[in-house]
């Protein structure tokens, strides 16, 4: 089994169930005590956040790219970013170490396509929404046709997910607009489907919230790391 290296702390929230994730899945596989190879970054995501809300992400880059060395000089065989926003910055990752890395977009998109929907309902952070690293892989590689909310569903999406989600409350006000929003989003922009495309969001909401397919991203890119480190 190779030693995986996470990114994590971007929050220790949805971190904490990657790790929970990756540990079930081995045992799954393997069966009795057998549990995941790790070793673990955990950024002060103040830090981190801090960075995205200000543009900064050359800073940004710098303490992704520091801790990713620090993981394969420990030991790490490959990386996960534990986070679909950072991995903005995944190919200058990708770059500046010899591991590889799993990448959580690749992991969606070919679960996305193999459940044959075509335009995914993408809700996540506001950089992720609005910015074409993660849209832009779906469409050039995948040639899928990724679905965001309108502004007003955007500013309430990426507010949930900071002001809440990160710091732990789970609310049922904003389940309900959540399952609103992609109501609305199945209604004007005929959405088939639903990616969860930032990892705190299944602290929310599921697939067994709706009818259409859901994509967990965090088990996702779970499973796909799970199947490099025991490939």
């Amino acid at each position: 089994m190779k030693t995986l290296g996470l990114l994590g702390g971007m929050s220790w929230e949805s971190t904490a169930i990657y790790y929970r994730l990756l540990n079930e899945i081995v045992r799954e596989r393997h069966g009795g005590l057998h549990s995941a190879k790790l070793l673990l970054w955990s950024f002060d995501f103040a830090e981190i956040a801090e960075r995205q809300h200000g543009g900064d992400w050359e800073g940004a880059s710098a303490l992704l790219v520091g801790a990713a060395r620090k993981l394969e000089a420990g030991g790490a065989e490959g990386l996960v970013i534990c986070t679909n926003t950072m991995h903005r910055l995944a190919d200058t990752v990708q770059a500046a170490v010899s591991i590889p890395l799993i990448h959580i977009a690749d992991a969606t998109a070919v679960a996305v396509s193999r459940a044959g929907v075509k335009r995914p309902g993408l809700l996540a952070t506001r950089f992720t929404m609005e910015q074409d690293f993660y849209k832009g892989r779906f469409i050039e590689k995948y040639g899928l046709q990724p679905v965001v909310p309108n502004q007003a569903g955007r500013d309430m999406v990426h507010r949930v997910i900071y002001d809440e989600l990160c710091q732990g409350i789970v609310a049922e006000a904003s389940k309900s607009a959540y399952i609103d929003e992609i109501a609305r989003m199945r209604r004007d922009d005929k959405i088939d489907g639903v990616i969860m495309g930032c990892t705190e969001i299944t602290m929310l909401i599921g697939q067994q919230v709706f009818d259409i397919p859901v994509f967990d991203t965090t088990r996702i890119h779970a499973e796909a790391a799970v199947a490099f480190a025991l490939g």
